[in-house]
C-alpha cells in the first residue's frame, strides 16, 4: 500500500460521518411490466440464447477463467457484510467460479473503523457505502479511489443499462462509483406494512387517512397494551419511518427533504428552511401526538436494527413503516405464515391527510442511480478485475444468478427480450430464499433488468401465489415513489466551509428533530422548532442552503441537455 502525506492522514482520520440508510433496494418498475413471453412451465420455448451485453473478447476479464480475491467493507452503521460463502451467491461463485471476497467488519464502529484504515493507509480493495459519503469524497480528492472510465466500454453492462452516466461524474469529470439499484423508471419499497392478524382481529377498519391511522393505533393500544407496538418506525434516527409519515401531509411530498444531504423544502426555485415549513410543522405535531400517547415505539431513536427485526419477525408490531420495510417484512411473512396461513403482513396505500388526493401521495423517493455505490480503492491489486466482476453482477447473467440461482435449475438461457427462460423445475420457495439470502451482497443492482425478469414469472400466477414483495412493488410501492434525481450530489467538497457547516447542522438537526417528536404539546413543538431554526442559522445553515440551491440548479441544467 502506498503511503500518503501525514498531514492528510491526520486530517481525515478525524472525519466522522452519520451513515444513512440502505436504500431501499427492491427493484424498479418498467414502462411495460407485463412479460413478453410466459415461463417454460406455461408454454415458454426455453430456447437458450446468449446473455445480452456480455462477452469474452480477448484481453477481457472473464468470470471463472482465473481466481479473483479481494477485500470488501460495508460502511454503514450497524451493518457488516455476512461471510461471502454464507450466502448462495458467494458459495456458488467461490466453489464454481474462483471468486472469493474477504469481509472487513466494523462490528458497529464504522466511523472509527474507516478512519483507522485511512490513517494506517490500509484500505480495503472495495468500499460499499452511500453515493456521496463525505469520507469517500475525501478519498477521491486525495487520489485513493480508482476511476472506472477506461473500462466502461470494455465491460459495457453499466453503460448499457444505466445509459447517461454524467450525473455519476465527480468534479474532475471521472466516474469513481458503481451505483446500486439504478433505473430511469419508478422503483423503491418505501411505505407501510400492516400486521394482518391484528388487523383482522380489530375488524379490518379503514386505514387511508391520518385520522384513520390514529384511530387504528388507539385501538391497538387499547386491546393489546404493551405487548404490541402500535407504530414501529424503521431507523427513526435517519428520519426514515417517521419521514414516511411526514409525506402524508402533502401531495407529492418528498421524504428526502429530511435527509442529511438536503434538509430543506424546495419552493419556487428556492431551497427554504425545513423547520419553518408549515407542512413539516403540521406533520411533527401529529407525530409528537402519537409519541406522547405511546402509539409510537418509545425507543425509536435509540433501538438497534436487531431490536426492530425481532419485533417485526415475531409479529409484535401493528404497523411498520420505513424506506424499505419489505426487507424485514418479507422474511417475517414467510416465518409467520408457516404456522398460521392467515397471519403475516400486507402493505397499504400511503396514508394521507383528509382532503388530499390519495393518488398524489409519495411515501418514498428514488433516483435514476440509486442510493449507494461500490468504490474501488488504489489498494486493489487488480482494480480492472474487480470492476469487471461488478459489471458482471449488474448484467443479465449476474442478476439472474443473484435472484434465481445458477443457470440450469430455475432458469436456462435467455428469450428474445433478454429475459431468463424459466424452466419447468422453477421452485418458487427456493427462489424466494435465494434472493432473500443474497440481499446483503446485492451490491450493484440493476433495477431496469431484474424487475421485468421477476414479473415475467410472477404475472402468470394468481395474486395469492405471487412473491410477497414483488406483488406489492407492482401494486403499491412503485406507483407511490417520487423521482428526486435532481437533488443528488448537493454535498460540499470535503473540508470546505459548507462541508464543515453541514456536519454541524446535521448533528444539531437530529437533536432538534428528536426533541420535537418527544414534545409534550403542539406549542412545545413550535417552540423547539423556532429555537432550533435559529440555532441552525447561527451555524451557517443559510450559507449551506444557498450552496445546495446553486448545485440543485446546476443539476437541473444538466438534465435539460
Amino acid at each position: 500500500m502506498r503511503k500518503t502525506r501525514k498531514s492528510w492522514l491526520l486530517m481525515v482520520s478525524l472525519i466522522f460521518v452519520l451513515a444513512t440508510a440502505l436504500a431501499g433496494c427492491g427493484g424498479g418498475k418498467t414502462a411495460d411490466p407485463a412479460p413478453a413471453t410466459p415461463p417454460a412451465a406455461n408454454g415458454d420455448s426455453g430456447e437458450k440464447k446468449d446473455p445480452p451485453a456480455e462477452g469474452s473478447d480477448e484481453g477481457k476479464w472473464v468470470l471463472g477463467e482465473k481466481p479473483l480475491q479481494f477485500t470488501a467493507y460495508a460502511h454503514y452503521e450497524g451493518t457488516d457484510f455476512p461471510k461471502w460463502e454464507s450466502v448462495p451467491l458467494g458459495k456458488y461463485l467461490s466453489e464454481e467460479k474462483q471468486v472469493k471476497i474477504d469481509v472487513i467488519a466494523a462490528n458497529g464502529a464504522h466511523k472509527q473503523k474507516l478512519s483507522a484504515m485511512i490513517a494506517s493507509d490500509d484500505l480495503p480493495d472495495m468500499i460499499w457505502t452511500d453515493r456521496d459519503d463525505p469520507m469517500i469524497l475525501s478519498l477521491q480528492k486525495e487520489g485513493k479511489l480508482v476511476a472506472f472510465d477506461p473500462w466502461l466500454d470494455k465491460y459495457p453492462n453499466l453503460k448499457t443499462w444505466m445509459g447517461d452516466l454524467d450525473l455519476l461524474r465527480h468534479e474532475d469529470g471521472k466516474i469513481y462509483r458503481f451505483p446500486n439499484w439504478y433505473s430511469s423508471n419508478p422503483y423503491g419499497t418505501a411505505g407501510y406494512v400492516v400486521n394482518k392478524k391484528i388487523y383482522d382481529e380489530l375488524g379490518q377498519p379503514p386505514l387511508e387517512t391520518t385520522d384513520d391511522l390514529y384511530n387504528y393505533l388507539k385501538m391497538v393500544k387499547d386491546k393489546y397494551g404493551d405487548s404490541i407496538v402500535p407504530f414501529e418506525p424503521h431507523r427513526a434516527q435517519d428520519r426514515q419511518g417517521l419521514g414516511v409519515l411526514y409525506t402524508a401531509f402533502g401531495e407529492q411530498l418528498s421524504y428526502s427533504n429530511l435527509k442529511a444531504n438536503l434538509l430543506a423544502v424546495p419552493k419556487d426555485g428556492k431551497l427554504t428552511p425545513l423547520l419553518t415549513d408549515p407542512t413539516f410543522r403540521e406533520a411533527q405535531k401529529y407525530i409528537a401526538k402519537l409519541y406522547r400517547e405511546k402509539l409510537i415505539s418509545q425507543d425509536a431513536f435509540s433501538q438497534t436494527e436487531d431490536m426492530v427485526k425481532e419485533k417485526v419477525m415475531t409479529g409484535r408490531v401493528a404497523v411498520f413503516a420505513g424506506s424499505s420495510p419489505t426487507d424485514i417484512a418479507s422474511k417475517a411473512q414467510i416465518e409467520l405464515t408457516k404456522d398460521d396461513p392467515n397471519g403475516g403482513y400486507f402493505m397499504i396505500w400511503p396514508i394521507h391527510k383528509p382532503g388530499l388526493d390519495k393518488n398524489k401521495m409519495t411515501a418514498g423517493t428514488y433516483t435514476s442511480f440509486g442510493w449507494n455505490a461500490a468504490h474501488i480503492t488504489t489498494a486493489a491489486e487488480d482494480p480492472e478485475a474487480i470492476f469487471a466482476f461488478l459489471d458482471w453482477m449488474t448484467g443479465p447473467e449476474g442478476m439472474n444468478v443473484q435472484f434465481f440461482g445458477p443457470e440450469g435449475k430455475n432458469w436456462n438461457g435467455f428469450d428474445e427480450n433478454g429475459q431468463p427462460n424459466f424452466t419447468e423445475n422453477y421452485d418458487r420457495e427456493e427462489v424466494t430464499k435465494i434472493s432473500s439470502e443474497n440481499s446483503p451482497w446485492q451490491l450493484v443492482g440493476n433495477t431496469s433488468y431484474i424487475d421485468p425478469a421477476k414479473w415475467k414469472y410472477m404475472s402468470t400466477l394468481p395474486p395469492e401465489e405471487q412473491q410477497w414483495e414483488v406483488r406489492y412493488q407492482q401494486t403499491v410501492t412503485w406507483p407511490t415513489q417520487l423521482n428526486v434525481t435532481e437533488f443528488v450530489g448537493l454535498d460540499a467538497p470535503p473540508n470546505s466551509d459548507e462541508d464543515i457547516i453541514a456536519k454541524s447542522v446535521d448533528e444539531l438537526f437530529l437533536e432538534i428533530y428528536a426533541n420535537s417528536v418527544m414534545a409534550k404539546s403542539d406549542e412545545e413543538v413550535d417552540q423547539i422548532l423556532d429555537q432550533g431554526n435559529q440555532s441552525l442559522m447561527d451555524l451557517g445553515y443559510q450559507q449551506l442552503l444557498d450552496f445546495r440551491e446553486a448545485k440543485w440548479h446546476a443539476n437541473l441544467e444538466k438534465q435539460k441537455k
